[in-house]
């Protein structure tokens, strides 16, 4: 293996850093807040009060999160390469947001956050029931993130030190200029430049967002409710996961450096692949609904565990495996946490 100073910030990650704010519901609080299990949607008003109200009828737990910073941590963590990954987004001046840089810091990230005076850091409603997650996520600061603070020097050089990027969708709604800067930058220096579907609303909503950045996709990851979602907004009329992640993967693309490959998870159902106009499926590791703890995290640490071989150059194999390992690791455990070394090989 190449000595691990190659690695030094080789991935790059830009979103929304969210303190998840985790508990346990029942059915009743989901039809109250009008919330469905396995969907990931911004708070409107009606959403507000919900997160008072967890921590008060509930037993809550804040976790860091974020859906690309918790990617970014899985790839560290898998990694075990000190500075390998950086990451940037927004946060607020305040108790929250200094424990998220703590905990981030923690994980190994080198992170630059932008720190906006007058928003709370952002946070993130994560109501579980059965084990499947519903996300609420109220962005506050970390929808200030501005193009300006991309640009400045110190920052700008970690996109320039980077080989590979993952941006979830969920930063389309924050700052298309800046993925902008880091997909062109990427195009032109024939580096990896990776997204997610991330959620339904992001394919219905930011269709447009979502169609801009599309030729720059080497790799697009998702699961199959946005699949599906994707295939409906477009007109495909299929619901069939394999046949929709082959004609994304046909999407037109900025440059021919690398093919398109499509990863689309299905909770316990194989990953699908689709690179070269084929499919190819690979099994998850199964796990007795028991040990099942909850599915909060479980698509990012796929990503995670994907890019962490990504960047070592490993076969798609490698990298299905490895993100199948964090993201069994990932459902065993409340939100997107992991052990202290992975044991994987």
């Amino acid at each position: 293996m190449a000595s691990s100073n190659n690695y030094d910030g080789i991935l790059l990650g830009m979103g929304n850093p969210l303190l998840d704010i985790s508990a346990v519901v029942d059915e009743a609080f989901l039809t109250k807040y009008d919330v469905k299990l396995n969907n990931a949607i911004l708070a409107e008003e009606k959403h507000l009060p919900m997160y008072d109200e967890m921590s008060s009828k509930f037993n809550v737990e804040y976790i860091a999160g974020g859906a690309t910073q918790n990617s970014i941590k899985v790839a560290q963590w898998m990694l075990q390469i000190p500075g390998a990954t950086s990451y940037m987004g927004s946060i607020g001046k305040d108790k929250y947001g200094e424990a998220m840089k703590k905990d981030a810091t923690a994980a190994g990230l080198n992170v630059h956050y932008y720190e906006d005076e007058s928003a709370p850091t952002g946070t993130c409603g994560v109501c579980v029931v059965g084990g499947e997650r519903s996300l609420i996520a109220n962005l506050s600061a970390a929808n200030c993130y501005k193009v300006d603070h991309l640009k400045k020097p110190e920052n700008w050089a970690l996109v320039e030190k980077a080989k590979f990027y993952y941006i979830a969708g969920f930063f389309l709604t924050v700052s298309p200029e800046s993925i902008q800067l880091v997909s062109e930058h990427a195009a032109a220096n024939n580096k990896v430049f990776t997204m997610n579907l991330s959620a339904p609303f992001i394919c219905e909503f930011f269709k447009d967002a979502q169609e801009k950045f599309l030729p720059y996709m080497d790799f697009v990851f998702g699961n199959e409710t946005e699949a599906i979602t994707f295939s409906r907004v477009h007109g495909w009329e299929t619901e069939d996961v394999e046949q929709i992640a082959i004609k994304i993967s046909q999407l037109p693309k900025a440059t021919g450096t690398y093919k398109r490959t499509t990863v689309i998870t299905q909770g316990a159902d194989p990953v699908v692949v689709a690179e070269d106009g084929k499919v190819t499926k690979y099994p998850v590791i199964s796990l007795p609904k028991e040990k099942l703890v909850d599915t909060n995290g479980a698509g990012d640490a796929f990503v995670g565990g994907f890019m962490s071989q990504l960047v070592k150059e490993k076969s798609i194999e490698e990298c299905v495996k490895a993100g199948c390992y964090a993201s069994n690791v990932v459902i065993q455990r409340s939100g997107c946490t992991y052990p202290e070394k992975p044991d994987f090989n």
